[in-house]
């Protein structure tokens, strides 16, 4: 196996390419919505906020304490402040920073990051709160929850705060989670699903499916981990145990490692199905633009008032 990459410097994330991409992603995603609507749509949601939209002429049917006054002092004209309701959700935002999440391959690390990131600015300029998580061998204490786009500076500082390393507890982590119920909530977790044996993932999501709200999984993975190219002796190190094994590895065990890397992938998305919790794939290799559009494209209330 390769020699583990060195971590991905903390300021590459954050340059204003990135900002900008994501400014342009917040529009195409308003856009897309825009053209896909086609009147509204329950949710059991509760929380609103009044958000300034426009003006219009004053009539003698309208509260006369909608009127702006200065306004009328500036054009002689009175005019009406119009309004729209904006649906408050609470998001929350749970990234895996255990060593599997940035060894061999620091990818996973910076694509959870940009994740992290394009996911807390998406429920701020979406008049949201936010709150962001780390998860590792238990659930890191999250910042007080953020609102408003003045709160973007944290949740940069948030993630390039995060350390990764150390080792994995999916299920106790997932059992301590417990996101409140006073908020309509939607919930991310990032992660490589990576847990101290296969089926730690499944019964950990099993916890998961009880958590209110919406709940959204999606799994980073490098494409050497689904396919990898080595062959003859090779030594594993786990990176999160730190244990050492040398073997022998064939063409043959090869083939039946990525059968059963794909029966694992396949069993993480039954298991959601089951639990009614939306499941990704994000490969590091994939455009993440795309990827992006499409997680939020295929029904998440955090689309909604984009």
């Amino acid at each position: 196996m390769s020699t583990p990459n060195p971590t991905a410097p903390r300021e590459e994330l954050f340059d204003a390419e990135f900002l900008d991409r994501l400014r342009a992603l917040f529009l195409r995603l308003r856009k897309r919505k825009q053209l896909r609507r086609k009147g509204l749509q329950s949710t059991p949601a509760t929380g609103f906020t009044r958000e300034f939209k426009d003006f219009r002429h004053y009539t003698p049917k309208d509260d006369f304490r909608s009127i702006d006054w200065r306004l009328y002092a500036r054009l002689d004209r009175l005019f009406i402040r119009l309004y729209e309701e904006i649906q408050e959700f609470h998001v929350h935002i749970i990234v895996d920073t255990s060593g599997s999440m940035v060894e061999p391959f620091a990818e996973k690390r910076l694509t959870s990051l940009k994740l992290a990131v394009a996911l807390g600015y998406m429920g701020l300029v979406g008049h949201h709160r936010v709150s962001m998580y780390s998860i590792g061998d238990e659930l890191s204490d999250p910042p007080p929850p953020m609102k408003g786009q003045g709160s973007f500076q944290r949740v940069l500082d948030f993630a390039r705060d995060l350390e990764y390393g150390g080792l994995t507890d999916l299920k106790r982590c997932f059992q301590d989670f417990q996101p409140g119920r006073r908020r309509y909530g939607i919930i991310f977790v990032i992660s490589d699903l990576y847990g101290r044996d296969v089926n730690e993932a499944r019964e950990a999501i099993r916890h998961a499916g009880a958590w209110p709200g919406e709940v959204h999984f999606i799994q980073v993975f490098h494409p050497w981990e689904e396919k990898p190219d080595v062959e003859g002796e090779i030594e594993l190190f786990d990176v999160e145990t730190q244990e050492h094994r040398r073997l022998w590895f064939t063409p043959r065990d090869r083939e039946r490692y990525e059968a059963t890397y794909r029966e694992f992938l396949d069993d993480i998305e039954k298991t959601c199905q089951s639990r009614q919790i939306d499941y990704q794939r994000w490969r590091t290799d994939y455009p993440f633009d795309e990827l992006f559009l499409d997680l939020l494209s295929r029904g998440s209330a955090l689309a909604g008032n984009s």
